[in-house]
Formats: C-alpha cells, structure tokens, sequence
C-alpha cells in the first residue's frame, strides 16, 4: 500500500507532468492570437483601401509595448495572480477585438463613397485621396484607436506569460521548449489566415478575437502563480530602469543601445509593410508567405549556442544588420520584374536578422548588467528598441510626425518616399483578379509560396508601382547601412564570450519579435 506521503509525490509529479504541455499551450495561443492579423494587416487595410491609416495601425504597438512595463510594475506584479490577470486582459482585448471588423467595415464604406464621389467629379488622385481619408475617415481614425486598446490589453501578457511560465516549470532547461511553441503558433496562424484565404480580409481580426478569448478562458487553468512582488515597497528606481540606464555610461553599452534602437527604425518597415508590398507583387496570401520568416528562426535559433562561442557579439550583430541591408536590397531590386526567389529570399532572411541581433543584443546585455539589475536590463533594451525605435520608425514609415508639427518624412532624395499610386494599383489588381475561386487545401497551401499577378492587369500602372516600391525599400536599406558602419567603427567591447552563458541564454525570454 502506497504511503500518503507516496500519494503526495505521485499526484504531485502527475501535476508538473502536465505544466510543461499546458504552458506550451498557452505560448502557441498567445502568439496565435497576435500573428493572426498582424502580419497581414497592412495588407488587408491596403486591400480595403485604408491605406492612410496602417502607420497608425502599427504604430500602436510599440505605443503599448512602452506602457506595458510601467503596468507590470505598478499593477500586475504587487497585487494579482499572474494567471487571473493575464485571463482579465485577453478577455477584455478578446471583446475589443470582435468590435473592429465592424468598424472596419465602416471606414471602408466611407473610403470607398469618397473614391467614388471623387471619380464622380473627375478630381480623383491617389496622394489627394490618402490625404483626405487621413483627415475625414472618422471611422478610420477610431479602427486605429481600437486596435490600440487591444494592443495595451495584449502587450502586458508577453510579460506574463513569462512569469507564468518561470515560476511553474521544474527547470529553466524547459523554457525554451516551451516558448518555442509560440514561435509555431505564430506559423500556424499565418497557414491559416493563408488557407483560408484572409490576407486581405478582415476576417483576420475574428480569427485574434476567437483565439483571444480562447487563450482568455485557459489562462484561468493555468498554475496559481502569485505575484512576485507582493507585499513588497514600490521601488521607482527599478520601475523606471534607473539603475539600468546608468548602464549607457560605458562607451561600448551605449554604443549598442543606441544602434540597437536606431535599427529598429528600418525594422519597422519590413513589418509595416511587407505584407501590402508581397500582396501587390503577386502573393496571394502574404501572410502565409510571412512564416518563412519564423521558420528560418527556428533554425537559427537553435545554431545561436554554436555562433556566438565563435564569432563573439561584434561580428554576430553586424552580420545580423548586414542581413537587414540585403533583405531590403533583394525587396528593392526585386521588384520592377517581381523576381520571387529575390522576394522569398528577403522574407527567409528574418531569421538571421532577428535572431543574430536581437538574440545576440539579449545575451550581450545579460553579460554586461550586474546580477541584482539584469531584469532591468532586459527591461530597458526592449523599451528603446520595441518601444522607442519601433514608434519613429512606424511614423517614419508612414511620413507622419512628431507632436503634430515636427516633421518625421525621412527619405533620401527619392528613396523613402511612399508608394502613392498604391491606391490605384489595389484596385486596378482587385479588377485584373476578378472573383477568387474557390480551391482545395492543396492548391491554398502551393498558392502561400508561389507568385502570379493576373494578365489583365495594366502594365502602366503596374511598372509605375513597382518603381516606387522600389525607391520606398532602398530607403530602409540605406538606414540600415549607415547604422552598420556606425556600429562597426565605433563598439570595440572586449567581452569574453562564455559559451554556458551562451547557451543559458536561449532558455531565457528573448525580447519580443512581432513577427515570431
């Protein structure tokens, strides 16, 4: 007869038994709900003639990624369980996500009565119709604040599930099998969006709320996890990465921070628009198309270990921003003739771009950050590359600016500027490609990876598209470039490489791509 205290250890290793498959549940859900209709936003707010308002649409992002520490400290670590909180947020980001296709829908109605009554009046042009709809599309203008609502619910969950997942498993060796169940889950989501065909539709945004209040219900069956800080003063100098700032005194860390912030900017370009720019070359479903991405940054991911003990942190960065100069070179010179294998090569580079940077820029910080400050540490290189240098370069991006009147139009010369016949292409392409047929999974699938545009579409039109895409990606690579020779000339870090810190490091959370 098996003793009560037998009883205690078996139920208890029956328990932990299921922790790791739970958590891993709850990262595949997570990244599911957020790659559902991130990576093809642009995309399907191109395809609906809301083109005016993707910068602001992505922009909301490093916005809540900026807030969502400050959330964290002051709320969710000192008062509630983890789990209860987190279930709260994706509720509540859940409900507001089933609120935006209609008022999606309703700003391209409004979008499309103005093309209409400007066509109407023989005064309709691309640049003129942007304008207004940036002015006059109210619809519009609360489509973007309401994706900002989901995004300030959503952002502090990252943080989270981290903490969920920390305090619950037997081991840190567990993590990373674990969190790389997001990465999938971010995959899966594309393959989805791309079978069903909903790249430029905003059935996208069901898809997220779906998976929202899915992961919304599960987070209340996850393991109790108390908050860490409970009972504990209110620290300012942690909460506001004091001590993690007086960091940026030592030459070779502030060099890193901020090229590390200022890469961010060309960043914001492969994810703000790369879903429109495949979408108008002939990919049917880009966001599909998009996890040849996360697919290479798996394998990466796995080879970080061995790279790092051989190349150190300088070579390891630059080859990542050499990286970010040639996906957007191959985007540029790819697209006068679409030329697919430029194109899907530029998308499978992500891999090395993210992962030779940011994951490399995660170690470098862990080695240099005193043990007692490294959280803030981490804390702070998200908030200026997430945050910060996600924010300039979405508005950059869009050609917007700063507090209304600071101009943020950044090009050089030609190269930078915006697509501005985009508007006419989408519908001269929408009218070439006529009523999608219906197709078996099969052919949805060879339809993600493969590039057609239809015969009848205007060949003027088309080539005067493709120039300016052109001229728009030569910009981020020019960026890009520059930030790599700054880089280069200026950090000179001697720090010794440990190969256990190396390889400890991909068992720790990574900052957060939204691509992954």
């Amino acid at each position: 007869m098996p003793t009560p205290m037998q009883d205690a250890e078996s139920n208890s290793k029956s328990a932990a038994g299921w922790i790791v498959p739970l958590l891993s549940l709850m990262m595949f859900l997570q990244f599911f709900a957020w790659g559902a209709w991130f990576a093809s936003l642009s995309a399907a707010m191109d395809s609906n003639l809301l083109g005016a308002f993707i910068g602001g649409a992505y922009e909301a992002a490093p916005i809540a990624a900026i807030f969502a520490p400050l959330f964290l400290g002051l709320v969710a670590d000192r008062f509630f369980a983890s789990e209860r909180v987190m279930g709260v947020l994706m509720l509540v980001g859940g409900g507001i996500m089933l609120l935006i296709p209609g008022m999606a829908e309703s700003a391209t109605a409004f979008a499309n009565e103005t093309a209409d009554a400007m066509r109407a009046a023989g005064t309709y042009e691309a640049e003129a119709f942007s304008a207004s709809q940036a002015e006059e599309n109210t619809a519009g203008k609360t489509l973007v604040w309401m994706i900002l609502a989901y995004l300030l619910c959503y952002m502090p969950t990252l943080g989270l599930g981290n903490t969920i997942a920390f305090s619950n498993i037997p081991s840190q060796n567990d993590f990373p099998k674990i969190r790389v169940w997001g990465t999938i889950g971010w995959i899966a989501a594309g393959l989805t969006v791309g079978i069903f065909g909903w790249s430029s539709s905003y059935d996208i945004f069901w898809l997220g709320a779906f998976s929202s209040l899915a992961l919304g219900v599960l987070c209340f069956f996850l393991p109790h996890t108390p908050p860490p800080l409970k009972g504990e003063p209110m620290d300012m100098r942690s909460l506001f990465m004091v001590d993690a700032f007086a960091l940026l005194k030592d030459w070779n860390f502030s060099i890193f921070a901020i090229c590390s912030t200022l890469i961010c900017i060309p960043l914001a370009y492969y994810y703000g628009m790369t879903a429109t720019y495949l979408n108008q070359t002939g990919f049917a479903e880009p966001a599909a198309t998009m996890t040849i991405g996360q697919m290479s940054e798996i394998i990466f991911m796995l080879l970080i270990p061995f790279f790092f003990r051989r190349l150190g942190v300088k070579v390891m960065i630059l080859v990542g921003m050499a990286c970010w100069v040639l996906r957007y070179a191959l985007f540029a010179y790819g697209a006068p003739d679409q030329t697919t294998w430029m194109l899907l090569a530029a998308v499978a580079l992500h891999g090395i771009c993210y992962d030779f940077f940011f994951v490399t820029g995660f170690m470098y910080t862990d080695q240099k950050a005193p043990l007692g400050i490294r959280g803030q540490a981490q804390g702070l290189l998200v908030f200026l590359t997430q945050g910060v240098g996600m924010f300039f370069g979405y508005r950059i991006m869009a050609g917007g600016n700063l507090f209304g009147f600071i101009p943020l139009n950044l090009t050089f010369g030609r190269y930078g500027q915006k697509v501005t016949s985009s508007p006419t292409y989408v519908e001269a392409l929408a009218d070439a490609r006529g009523e999608s047929e219906s197709l078996t999974f099969l052919e949805s699938f060879t339809q993600m990876f493969s590039r057609a545009l239809p015969e009848g579409l205007d060949a003027g039109i088309l080539a005067e598209t493709m120039e300016q895409w052109k001229d728009f990606w030569l910009s981020p690579a020019i960026m890009a470039a520059i930030i790599f020779v700054i880089f280069a000339l200026t950090f000179w870090d001697r720090t010794e490489t440990d190969p256990e810190t190396a390889e400890a490091a991909t068992a720790e959370p990574v900052p957060t791509d939204p691509a992954v």
